[in-house]
């Protein structure tokens, strides 16, 4: 295996739950309303530290969508996924955005308080329907 470079983030951020590497920054946060199937999860223009898997198309909530798996680069642990293409033109602001899930991160208080019991929201649910 090569040599491994992480990009560091300066400021308060949202890390691998299992690694701590650098996720996202809570300034970098679009949207805390998303939902996946284990839970909570957000809406983030800009995540570092990840490698994607196979594009699919994906049926959620809010309409088909081209999506990729993301894992995290360090420990290759599943942290959520990214929008590539977006069917309905409502939903175009998602593409190239990515939505981490609050139970494979921890917050900017470096802990995971979170809980896939807590805060279940379907104001902005974006899960798959099967």
């Amino acid at each position: 295996m090569g040599r491994l470079f992480l990009v560091n983030l300066e400021g308060k951020g949202y890390t691998c739950m299992h690694c701590k590497t650098s996720l996202a920054l809570c300034e970098d946060v679009v949207s805390k309303s998303f939902q996946s199937r284990h839970g909570k999860a957000y809406l983030f223009s800009n995540v570092v530290n990840v490698y994607a898997g196979k594009k699919e198309d994906r049926m959620m909530m809010t309409g088909m969508h081209t999506v990729v798996d993301i894992y995290c680069v360090k420990c290759g642990s599943y942290v959520g996924w990214r929008y590539e293409f977006a069917f309905e033109k409502n939903q175009k602001y998602k593409e190239g955005k990515s939505v981490l899930e609050r139970y494979k991160v921890c917050g900017p208080t470096g802990n995971n308080t979170y809980w896939v019991s807590q805060e279940v929201e379907a104001a902005e649910s974006d899960t798959d329907d099967a």
